[in-house]
This record gives C-alpha cells, structure tokens and sequence, in this order.
C-alpha cells in the first residue's frame, strides 16, 4: 500500500510524508492511494518518490493552511504522470526508492515486484540522506527547473539576497546547521543537480 500522513504542519522539516506499507489495515489518519493492480511497481516507487521530494513539498507547504494534508488539497497538488517517466528516469529512480523503502522484510513482497531478490538494505542515514538529494535534483530535472529555481526552492535568500523575508524549509536548515554546521540538503542536492546538468544537459 502507498499513502501519505494526514497530520502535518508546514512548519515541519517535510509536510508530505508518504511511504509504501505492508498490505494490512490502516487508519484514517493514513489516507491511500489506490492504484489499479495493473499498476507497474516501477511507476509505483517512482509515484512514491515524486511525493517525497523537496519540490513537490515546496509546492505542498504553500497549500496546507492547518494541520490536515486532505484529499481535496492532495487532488491539487502537482503529482507528475506516468508520461512524464521515461524508461532511463525509472532506471534512475527505481533503485534509489527501493533501497531508501525496503528496510524490512514487511516490505518483500514490493522488492520482488521491483526485480530485487536481496535482503532489506541496512539502515545508514547519511547514505539515505545522500539518496533523497539525488532523488530531489532528480525530480527538480523532471520538473523542468532552472538551478536558480532549484535554489530559490531550497532557500530563497540565496537567490533573493540577506533582507529577503521567506525562508522555505527553516527547521530543516536550522536542523542541519546545528548537526553538520552547514545547511547540508541544500548542497548536496545542488551537487546533485549539478552533475545532471553536466552529464544530461540539463538546463541550468
């Protein structure tokens, strides 16, 4: 199963945090997505991908105006379709979901569905982290944002200058600046995108 967390506060370091499940009964607080069983796996990990990115939870915190992320706001969110993937983007994408999802057995039935026969990978943040910001430039890319756009997602006082009044993602940065002393996402992700723009051309 594929859903996403109902409580959430645009203040968070994330407001969508949507994750695959075991198959088994969950609460209303966890709305699903049902999608037809015809459904690939692959599009399945990349659909679960494009809800966990740092640009679609840009766009996300700027519709929740309380605590709730509801239907009738995730109907409104922009979710790429199956179209926009091409078969190297689920190349791409597919392996870096599968390892960041399958930290369980609980979750063997979606690794097989995906082509992995292994076990569930070990949990190590900083390679998680460093997958989530390849996945974020990755998405930025599919969405067909401009580095300067990117940048201005990630911390528009970058782009905007000091007396800029937004901060986009401020428990995250405070968070990171606290641990690694260095607003840590921001850079990897721009590294990320960086090495597309030199390996893919894309626009930058």
């Amino acid at each position: 199963l594929l859903g996403f967390r109902d409580i959430t506060n645009a203040t968070n370091e994330r407001t969508t945090i949507a994750s695959s499940v075991p198959f088994a009964g969950v609460g209303n607080n966890f709305p699903l997505c049902i999608l037809p069983v015809t459904t690939p796996a692959n599009l399945v990990a990349a659909l679960q991908g494009n809800l966990s990115t740092i640009v679609f939870d840009f766009v996300t915190r700027h519709k929740v105006g309380g605590t709730h992320l509801n239907f009738f706001i995730a109907k409104q969110l922009p979710v790429l379709p199956p179209k926009a993937y091409s078969e190297a983007d689920l190349n791409y994408i597919t392996p870096r979901v599968l390892e960041l999802t399958y930290t369980s057995h609980d979750l063997t039935p979606f690794a097989r569905d995906l082509g992995y026969d292994g076990e569930p990978f070990g949990w190590e943040p900083d390679r998680r982290h460093q997958l989530r910001c390849e996945l974020d430039a990755y998405y930025a890319r599919l969405y067909g944002l401009t580095r300067d756009e990117l940048r201005y997602i990630l911390d528009p006082v970058e782009v905007m200058g000091p007396d800029y009044p937004s901060v986009t993602f401020p428990g995250l940065k405070r968070k990171e600046i606290a641990e690694h002393g260095e607003y840590l996402t921001q850079r990897r992700v721009l590294e990320a995108f960086d090495q597309l723009a030199a390996t893919e051309g894309t626009p930058s």
